[in-house]
């Protein structure tokens, strides 16, 4: 890049060299500082609360006090030891490439206009399709996460549910339309739900199906289904890991022509590793999945995947023209199967990630970090606390006792900085909720992290002095 001075009289070289050179030590020192922000961190923010300023800042003042006010006051979510959702770190090949596509400037929306990234993204589905071991012909769009992505599959669902009857829900809307009818567990995400009240079909209008212990949906309670009904399976709870009988309830769909759509935000990627594989067996014959890119495969905010059989229903549900748009191409056009026209290239940072994983590399990562999440069961339940779910993936509930001493330690190991879990409160009990999904975890963090985890527990069980 020429070293010319921008509108602002700030080279744009030396502007980017140092956010770089800003974001690497950042990086760096991820290792060595708490995961949570101190108080004196986030206190500072209210310098950011100033007037809007008549004129113009030096971007250079900008880039500073953003670092300064700004990095002090992030949870190390990019860090190792941030177990508290179910967040990956950011593969280096990702955030690298989300660099360089944010530098391409590209609204990823037609083939003709951004060749390039339509093709990343058009590569990147395939690579996907592949990893997750589903059929190769099904179409799919990036969106922002898994909310947008059962936005997305649902809106395909709904169109071919109501074309079957004879309605054409995108021209005449829901007023009128014959009812469908949507089956969901009773410990169904709450981002589905979200979308079913986006789509009209109602939160409250679904078919709760009672669970089992470890949160299954049960089999044995699911109700009749028909041709005007949606089954909403899910493939790693979000609190246990646990996994819906899905190849039992497409069997029961196929018979009737049901439509089935797979909550597979992070659960999902069990099915690229042979060992893990058969928790999500039965997924592929689905309809409709969705699935994280920032989770399992650790690309940078913001990154989701709808995946659609019926390619035909997608689009239908989510293409646009205009006399304006150069839509004709014998190529994809990504805008053609998401919610959005403009967007970013969120598929070159899923492209980026999967040509460095590889297929080993991808069932390397979930397998360890299932393997790690295992470790952590067994040394808290050797040490006597109460590990409440079933450990087949990377989810985590462990009581220290009653609610409230429970509710302490996860303070103290919050207020410890070495790690950083959350509460949860699952079929009645409360729990502290550890989801291992970080490339950079490493064994020696969990050990570190089980020492801090037990170091809690014996503060809160200490008597006071």
């Amino acid at each position: 890049m020429a070293e010319v001075g921008g509108p602002l009289g700030t080279s744009p070289r030396a502007l980017l060299a140092d956010a770089a050179a800003r974001a690497i030590a950042y990086l760096e020192g991820l290792e060595t500082r708490p995961v949570a922000p101190d108080a004196a961190a986030v206190a500072r923010l209210a310098e950011l609360d100033v007037p809007l300023p008549d004129g113009p800042t030096d971007p250079r003042d900008v880039l500073a006090r953003l670092d300064a006010l700004g990095s002090p006051a992030t949870m190390a979510m990019a860090g190792p030891r941030f177990f508290g959702f179910v967040i990956g770190a950011t593969l280096p090949a990702a955030l690298a490439a989300n660099w360089l596509a944010s530098a391409w400037d590209q609204n990823a929306a037609l083939y003709n206009v951004v060749p390039s990234v339509a093709a990343l993204e058009q590569v990147a589905l395939r690579w996907l399709l592949e990893v997750l071991r589903l059929p190769n012909d099904c179409a799919g769009g990036f969106v922002t996460g898994t909310t947008v992505a059962h936005i997305t599959a649902l809106a395909a669902a709904r169109h071919r549910v109501l074309a079957r009857a004879g309605w054409n829900v995108e021209a005449d809307g829901l007023f009128g339309a014959p009812p469908i009818t949507v089956v969901v567990g009773a410990e169904a995400h709450p981002t589905l739900m979200k979308a079913l009240g986006v789509l009209g079909m109602g939160r409250r209008r679904v078919v709760p199906v009672p669970v089992d212990a470890q949160g299954r949906l049960r089999l044995d309670a699911l109700p009749p289904l028909d041709a005007r009904t949606i089954v909403c399976a899910q493939a790693g709870n979000v609190n246990t890991g646990a996994f819906d009988p899905v190849a039992e309830i497409c069997d029961r769909a196929r018979d009737v022509g049901a439509w089935v759509h797979v909550d597979g935000a992070f659960g999902l990627w069990a099915r690229a590793v042979p060992a893990l594989a058969h928790l999500a067996e039965g997924a592929e014959r689905a309809d409709s999945w969705a699935t994280d890119g920032h989770k399992w495969l650790n690309v940078p905010y913001d990154s989701g995947v709808a995946i659609v059989r019926d390619a035909d229903a997608l689009r239908a549900a989510m293409s646009i023209t205009a006399e304006y748009l150069p839509t004709e191409s014998a190529m994809r056009n990504p805008s053609d199967y998401t919610p959005e026209l403009s967007r970013r290239a969120r598929g070159v940072d899923i492209w980026a990630a999967l040509l460095a994983l590889g297929r080993s590399g991808v069932a390397e990562l979930v397998e360890r970090n299932c393997r790690q999440a295992r470790r952590f069961a067994d040394a808290l339940a050797a040490a006597g606390h109460e590990v409440l779910n079933d450990v087949v993936l990377n989810q985590v509930l462990v009581s220290f006792g009653a609610p409230e001493v429970t509710r302490r330690v996860i303070e103290a190991l919050q207020d410890d900085g070495t790690c950083w879990c959350g509460g949860t409160v699952w079929q009645g009990r409360t729990a502290m909720r550890i989801s291992v999904i970080s490339w950079a975890t490493t064994d020696d963090d969990v050990e570190r992290s089980v020492d801090a985890m037990l170091r809690a527990a014996r503060r809160v069980a200490a008597p006071s002095r």
